[in-house]
């Protein structure tokens, strides 16, 4: 007989509902008490986006993601080159350098050929772009009104380094935290598409391969705790896993984190909360205070972390739990986001 695991969440939702796919509460639950002890395994056991070994004396990083965003074209990308740099993010945060991708295609009956051909190309921009090849790949087609148009998986292999260590449970009491630049960016290029809203100016996604921002740190320094880019759930939802999976707690400083004047107007018009939409160009990085200052300074000399910041740290107190000072010195929990603001974000 199958039984799912103690506590048992997933008996609330006899059916599976969007929030599953959103990253937040609900998704961590149907990892945590379905996925992870069906699979159970050491290399799972971490649930970092990727996993590490090594394979006669190599150290690998693998990873997998799929992609559903709507619409696909959106302001500053499309469904490709988000594939292709959602995959080769995963693999960077573990601080490996990518290699190679598969590419899986599920096509619906009644696709626009232009609209593939538009979308294979600007997986090719991406993949050259971020130094990796698309090896090897999968073509479906289901019936026409069972797939929205496409939906694409991409799973990627990288180069760890030597020396590197980086996982969400290595984080540790007195770490700084770091932000790489401005959030909220992503979600909201999405949503005024999607919705079309129109702001004073255009709100464009953030998305870009972080590798390359990654090896800037390294360099600087191979004692980078843990790396995590903030997509589904925002950086309130990477905050909470990371702050459980190593069992120490957060304290950030609003007014370090940079939002967008753009960004703050369409959240605050849509009851939105800028600390869980969703990112595709930004990573947080958890390091030693004494060499946060130079980590910062080496993300800021590349163009994707020019605005990088310290903004906040790691402590002993509430482990667990994330807690940000306000704009007017006083504090408030953030929390772990039940379901989803923002639905097929990526």
């Amino acid at each position: 007989m199958i039984t799912l695991q103690c506590p048992l969440p997933l008996r609330d939702y006899p059916n599976i509902v969007m929030g599953h796919g959103g990253g937040g509460k609900l998704s961590h639950d149907l990892v945590q008490h379905l996925f992870a002890p069906a699979f159970d395994n050491a290399l799972l056991a971490p649930l970092n986006d990727q996993a590490v070994f090594a394979v006669e004396g190599a150290r690998l990083a693998f990873t997998t993601d799929s992609f559903v965003v709507k619409p696909i074209f959106f302001p500053g990308s499309d469904i490709g080159a988000l594939a292709v740099n959602g995959t080769v993010n995963d693999l960077a945060m573990s601080g490996a350098r990518p290699i190679y991708l598969s590419a899986g295609f599920i096509l619906e009956e009644g696709f626009a050929l232009d609209d593939l051909t538009r979308v294979v190309y600007s997986m090719a921009e991406a993949a050259k772009r971020a130094g990796v090849q698309i090896i090897t790949g999968d073509t479906k087609v289901v019936e026409e009104g069972h797939g929205d148009g496409i939906y694409i998986n991409t799973a990627g292999i990288g180069i760890a380094p030597n020396g590197v260590n980086i996982a969400a449970a290595n984080a540790r009491a007195g770490d700084a935290i770091i932000l790489s630049g401005a959030i909220g960016l992503h979600g909201i290029a999405i949503l005024s598409q999607r919705e079309g809203l129109r702001f004073d100016s255009e709100i464009v996604s953030d998305c870009a391969p972080l590798h390359d921002l990654v090896a800037a740190m390294l360099a600087v320094t191979q004692d980078i705790h843990t790396l995590r880019d903030p997509t589904r759930g925002g950086i309130a939802s990477a905050l909470n896993e990371i702050a459980e999976a190593a069992k120490i707690g957060i304290e950030i400083d609003e007014r370090a984190i940079a939002v967008p004047r753009d960004v703050a107007s369409a959240c605050e018009m849509l009851g939105l909360d800028p600390f869980y939409v969703a990112n595709e160009g930004k990573l947080i990085a958890f390091a030693p205070s004494e060499i946060a200052p130079r980590v910062v300074a080496a993300l800021r000399a590349h163009p994707l972390g020019r605005d990088a910041a310290i903004i906040g740290r790691a402590v002993t107190a509430h482990p667990g739990m994330v807690v940000a000072r306000t704009s007017i010195g006083a504090t408030r929990v953030v929390d772990m986001m039940i379901g989803e603001q923002l639905p097929r974000i990526c």
